[in-house]
């Protein structure tokens, strides 16, 4: 556990739509100093950025407490490592469900080893919904939990989309059919010289896409079609003790990248609280996503 009194210094690691609400955050925080922005292109310096470190690595940027790692998911163990080899903290928004179990066994080695923190997953879902879903299966503990998303852009499904080859552009969209059944509208603008059938099917074959109904389509302009919008009703029908038909509904509807980032900021916030080691943010008190002392938060929220 780091502990400190002055302000927690963080960079943003990537500056693309999360990457931007991100520094909208962090400027908001009252407990948080800037030390930089990490970017591919450190001389790209848009004039937001004008007052702030513009670096291509961490490693160029001093007294740094946590990195908040606004990459694709694909990536994110890569760069996580990095950082937590410096005996830098971390926290992401790693969005592919089944496979986290396995990056945080990942990261807990590595930030064990060199005394830092790392919290995983650290988005809207999975991450506060994850809390949400938490508290519900305490409440009733037999039951079932339908998780709907949508309608809304997918941040992760659309930069999986623009991985693929032959993809100029990308929009997808996630509409729930009920149940935590969804079916996903891809939206493409192609690269000259590609098959839209090869590309269709190369998307429906990643793993984003292959357990859901995928619909791909080509347009001429994606971003005629954007809308950050987004959101999730949950729903659990179960049983408390022997009592039957007890009923939670949790819904909201957000702008994607800014709830993101939100969540992340408060990740690193939690991260400066924790043992060495890697952690899911149901495995952090949530007290501790909220800056100044736990007293106050006890005495306003209990």
């Amino acid at each position: 556990m780091k502990i400190k009194s002055e302000k927690i210094r963080a960079a943003v690691v990537g500056y693309g739509n999360i990457g931007k609400y991100v520094l909208e955050a962090l400027v908001s925080a009252p407990d948080f100093e800037i030390a930089g922005i990490v970017r591919r292109d450190a001389t790209n310096i848009p004039a937001e950025l004008r007052d702030y470190p513009v670096v291509s690595t961490v490693s160029e940027l001093t007294d740094l407490d946590v990195a908040i790692l606004c990459t694709p998911t694909r990536s994110v163990e890569k760069y996580a490592k990095a950082c937590l080899e410096l005996g830098i903290n971390t926290v992401d928004s790693f969005d592919i469900h089944g496979q986290i179990p396995q990056l945080r066994a990942s990261l807990d080695e590595t930030a064990r080893r060199h005394n830092a923190v790392s919290v995983i997953s650290a988005g809207w879902d999975p991450g506060s919904d994850s809390v949400i879903r938490t508290l519900l299966e305490a409440l009733a503990p037999k039951g079932i939990t339908y998780t709907n998303f949508g309608p809304g852009m997918s941040m992760g499904h659309t930069v999986a989309v623009k991985a693929i080859e032959g993809v100029k552009a990308a929009l997808s969209m996630t509409i729930p059919t009920g149940t935590g059944v969804h079916r996903r509208m891809v939206y493409i603008e192609l690269l000259e010289g590609y098959d839209f059938t090869s590309v269709a099917q190369m998307i429906k074959n990643d793993d984003y896409f292959v357990h859901d109904e995928t619909h791909v389509f080509q347009v001429e302009d994606v971003e005629a079609l954007k809308d950050m919008g987004h959101g999730v009703l949950m729903e659990r029908k179960g049983v408390s003790g022997n009592t039957q038909n007890q009923l939670f509904r949790f819904d909201m509807r957000i702008n994607n990248p800014a709830l993101t980032a939100q969540v992340l900021v408060g990740g690193a916030r939690a991260s400066m609280k924790q043992q060495p080691g890697a952690y899911t943010l149901i495995e952090i008190p949530v007290v501790d996503l909220l800056p100044g002392e736990k007293e106050f938060w006890i005495k306003k929220l209990v």
